[in-house]
């Protein structure tokens, strides 16, 4: 059995955090670079240049790519040989370091419907954790701006319905979304479990890699499929109209019931911001 001293935990997760609100990934830094490249609108092409030079600025300067710094979002695989006391403590101890030294915007609020006041650290973080095998724990951070998560939705379908139903769903939840969630978007799929299964995996789908296909191919022909015709709404970067109003589509599935067929959107804004590390 090996025993993880907190202190570990903590300083890990607050480099994920100033290293993810400081630097765009380099899959998505990329994509935006050849969408410059090809467009051949005007207006989008000022847009993403911006945006590049926006990330360029970030890095260099260690200031927050956007003013919304997000709620922090952890996936977490526990290995099953691993002791860690006060483990929950011990990471949202690293997202209130990151946040506060960081001169991050803190936005999250303790009660959701009455008081609403702000906790002051960007505490309490939402903390997924699976108990996988081995002496590891690996850390996947995000920070989930809301102008993108309050676009994301749900559907309970008929099981009987077909892909190209459940496609026009997904591609109304963009519509629906327009210029709100800052495109170019990243767009999450869920799709099975239950109820609260597809909205986890919708999410978990957005810290996927963008250049990282489904590995089953019915499902990344989904996913290829959905970008082409989410693109060819012509929403545009900034909602300005042009090609890409998608940088990535990519959808994650789970067994699910015999009466039942849930689907989750989780639309993330151009700045989806995620880091990995194992300790």
């Amino acid at each position: 059995m090996r025993i993880i001293d907190p202190f570990m935990i903590t300083s890990a997760v607050k480099q994920l955090y100033l290293d993810l609100n400081y630097n765009i990934d380099t899959d998505i830094k990329e994509k935006l670079e050849l969408a410059s490249e090809i467009s051949t609108n005007e207006t989008e092409k000022y847009v993403i240049e911006c945006i590049i030079k926006n990330s360029e600025i970030a890095s260099a300067d260690k200031i927050a790519l956007c003013q919304d710094t997000g709620m922090a979002v952890l996936f977490v695989e526990y290995g099953d040989e691993v002791v860690c006391p006060s483990f929950s403590d011990a990471i949202n101890e690293g997202v209130r370091q990151a946040y506060d030294e960081g001169y991050l915007r803190k936005s999250v609020v303790d009660d959701p419907l009455f008081d609403r006041k702000n906790t002051q650290d960007n505490t309490p973080a939402i903390i997924h954790t699976q108990i996988v095998k081995g002496d590891k724990i690996k850390i996947t951070a995000g920070a989930k701006g809301f102008g993108s998560e309050n676009m994301s939705c749900i559907k309970m379908f008929n099981p009987t319905v077909s892909s190209e139903e459940i496609c026009n769903y997904i591609i109304d939840c963009v519509k629906t979304a327009g210029a709100n969630p800052c495109p170019p978007i990243i767009v999450g799929v869920g799709i099975g479990g239950t109820f609260e299964q597809a909205a986890l995996l919708s999410k978990k789908a957005t810290f996927r890699p963008i250049s990282k296909r489904n590995p089953d191919i019915r499902y990344a022909k989904l996913e290829q499929k959905l970008y082409n015709e989410i693109n060819a709404l012509h929403i545009g970067c900034g909602g300005f109209g042009g090609n890409t109003t998608t940088l990535g589509v990519n959808i994650e599935y789970y067994p699910t019931h015999i009466a039942g067929l849930p689907v989750a959107v989780n639309i993330s804004c151009h700045s989806t911001r995620h880091k990995t590390c194992t300790i």
